[in-house]
């Protein structure tokens, strides 16, 4: 089944975003970051899922917090983890309040950021032991296996590592989980299904001097979650769908029968649309 990120719709709140997508018959919606919080949200997503009939999905940084930060469970600062389990708490009750089967964190990283570098360059910061965040990202996932009991079924999403941020920090990894050994790392540790990023697996497979097709293919039969965008290799742009791009042949190629494909398209609705559109042709079988 093919679900719609809302991230890509750009509205102060989510009631707007949806209302959108639902306008445009958009009807399978991952609830992601993007918006801010406000008071009686849950109530306006039900209202709108009653009314049109909606499947929703909850996705790593929603529901928004009544103050922003970034979410990262392998932080060694005490307050940035507990803010994160109950952030990830609450989207964990949002997943059965809304009847939602699937709920992704992003894996841990090894530097603790501002919000004004997400999505961009970071200049180079000093880096966390790894084992201690490994360590501390493995205590925090076992929190959230007790916080679902099996209820959402959680997974973790691999991070991005574009070549920019790769030379600021001088040829090191500030990130958990970029490419199939950092999936191995974790398994050393944890059970957990991946989720599997197409777009962040070919920028982080480039940047390190991996093959994209041998990296999914490794990963391909852990999972039933797929995000897909277009980029140019280098970044994470979440771009369109198109009939030639890599993302879009990749789909064409490989057999995503019964999974969960999200697209996480920036851009315009009617280039949301016509990416959906196209999805469609390659994933076909409904899973929900």
């Amino acid at each position: 089944m093919i679900y719609i990120s809302s991230s890509g719709v750009r509205c102060d709140c989510i009631r707007e975003s949806v209302q959108i997508m639902v306008n445009q018959g958009i009807r399978n919606i991952e609830l992601s970051g993007g918006t801010n919080y406000y008071e009686g949200f849950e109530k306006d997503l039900l209202r709108l899922q009653d009314k049109h009939n909606i499947n929703y999905l909850v996705h790593n940084y929603f529901p928004p917090p009544n103050e922003h930060f970034v979410l990262n469970l392998a932080s060694l600062d005490d307050s940035i983890v507990q803010k994160s389990l109950d952030l990830c708490q609450k989207a964990i009750n949002l997943s059965r309040l809304l009847g939602s089967k699937k709920y992704a964190v992003h894996a841990g990283f090894l530097i603790d950021i501002s919000l004004r570098n997400i999505g961009s360059s970071i200049q180079e910061i000093p880096i966390f032991d790894r084992q201690a965040a490994i360590e501390r990202f493995s205590l925090s996932w076992q929190r959230l296996q007790e916080m679902s009991g099996g209820t959402p079924e959680l997974y973790i999403e691999n991070n991005v590592l574009s070549s920019t941020n790769y030379v600021n920090f001088r040829q090191k990894n500030p990130l958990l989980f970029t490419n199939y050994e950092g999936y191995l790392e974790l398994r050393e540790r944890i059970e957990f299904k991946p989720l599997i990023d197409l777009a962040h697996l070919r920028v982080s497979s480039k940047t390190l001097g991996l093959d994209f097709l041998d990296e999914l293919d490794k990963h391909f039969l852990l999972t039933n979650y797929f995000h897909a965008s277009e980029n140019d290799g280098c970044h994470d742009q979440n771009r369109p769908l198109y009939e030639n791009g890599l993302i879009t042949q990749t789909l064409k190629e490989r057999k995503f029968d019964n999974t969960t494909v999200t697209l996480e398209i920036y851009g315009s609705i009617s280039e949301i649309i016509n990416s959906a559109s196209l999805a469609t042709h390659y994933v076909t079988h409904e899973y929900e």
